[in-house]
């Protein structure tokens, strides 16, 4: 294995501004640059981004809503059941023609005077 010689005496050129330096006193940049310390800039964060991991799109553990049913409503002085129909999903597809999800409700007496 070869010897190299401590360079105690040797001056050399630095890459960024041309002038001469003491040997001992250089230091390597992150990009391979060969400069004095007094002019050594660190590496900028901005060249190496934080990796963020992707925005969480979905649920773990779902189950999907069958039968809805009946459910009691009381709206003042009414009370009573609503009717819900129910259809099977296909996740976010249309419901097939002619099918309508309304929601069915008895009110009672409506008096209407002009």
């Amino acid at each position: 294995m070869a010897k190299f010689a401590k360079g105690k005496y040797a001056l050399s050129i630095s890459d960024r501004s041309g002038q001469a330096f003491p040997y001992l006193e250089m230091v390597m940049e992150w990009n391979g640059s060969l400069v004095h310390y007094s002019e050594f800039e660190p590496k900028s964060p901005q060249l190496d981004p934080k990796v963020y991991g992707a925005d969480p799109q979905a649920l773990r553990n779902t189950r999907v809503q069958h039968n809805i049913g009946n459910m009691t409503v009381n709206v003042g002085s009414f009370q009573g059941t609503l009717g819900i129909p129910t259809y099977s999903s296909n996740g976010m597809l249309p419901l097939p023609a002619g099918k309508r999800l309304d929601i069915l409700a008895r009110v009672g007496k409506v008096e209407v005077q002009t």
